[in-house]
């Protein structure tokens, strides 16, 4: 996603520890550390990495997001197919499972009726923040159906210091504090070094904001709560 390599990274990391010549840090260790923060900043903010992708979905309602991925962002539309040609059709909007419960306590059974029957098309779906892989869709699928979704993926590690980061670039100033938080804490029984790791984990946490407004920001049921859609699942 991002055009910064490990070397543009290790770079600026290097500068900052005044090691540029990695006597003390090899550029094998920075690069793990910048593995670690990739998948620090997608854990506390999953739109870093998120990806739009049009899939096919499986027969009945519990559905899975691709394997790459990291958890659910939000479902848009119901598309036509998978291909680069695919066009959008109607739109999907969140509801609480509280209400397709009531409203239809048989909408997983594929041998229901009514507006639950399963088919192509999909009308609404739910999202379970315990479970953030899988989602369910309603109706439940019986037959070719495919869906826009929008989705957090695992980042790539960095191979090698030609590698690009996985994420944002925007992103990289909150990496490279998270790299020197991790080279400070492996001297971390001297003051000053355990100071300076510190410091510069709250740069880092402090450029991604506060975890828990970032798990708002990616919880597809606190946009459906926060804008009191979803009062009913038929038409």
């Amino acid at each position: 996603m991002g055009t910064l390599t490990g070397a543009n990274l290790i770079t600026r990391v290097q500068d900052t520890l005044q090691d540029t010549t990695s006597v003390r840090w090899s550029e094998a260790e920075l690069l793990r550390y910048l593995n670690d923060a990739q998948r620090e900043v997608v854990n506390l903010r999953p739109d870093a990495s998120a990806l739009t992708a049009n899939v096919q979905l499986s027969t009945g309602t519990l559905q899975t997001i691709p394997t790459s991925g990291l958890r659910l962002l939000k479902i848009t539309r119901n598309m036509s197919g998978t291909s680069g040609s695919a066009t959008g059709g109607r739109a999907i909007r969140i509801v609480d499972f509280d209400i397709l419960n009531t409203q239809e306590p048989n909408w997983n059974d594929p041998t229901v009726t009514g507006d639950a029957a399963h088919g192509t098309i999909v009308k609404h779906y739910a999202f379970d923040q315990d479970d953030p892989r899988k989602y369910y869709v309603y109706p439940g699928v019986s037959g070719n159906a495919y869906v826009e979704i929008v989705y957090s993926k695992t980042p790539d590690d960095f191979s090698s210091t030609s590698s690009t980061l996985d994420i944002d670039d925007i992103f990289a100033n909150a990496v490279v504090d998270f790299v020197l938080f991790k080279a400070y804490l492996k001297d971390s029984e001297y003051a000053g070094n355990a100071i300076r790791s510190n410091q510069h984990y709250a740069l880092f946490n402090n450029s991604l904001g506060q975890s828990t407004a970032a798990s708002n920001i990616s919880n597809p049921n606190f946009d459906y709560a926060s804008n009191n859609m979803g009062t009913g699942v038929g038409g």
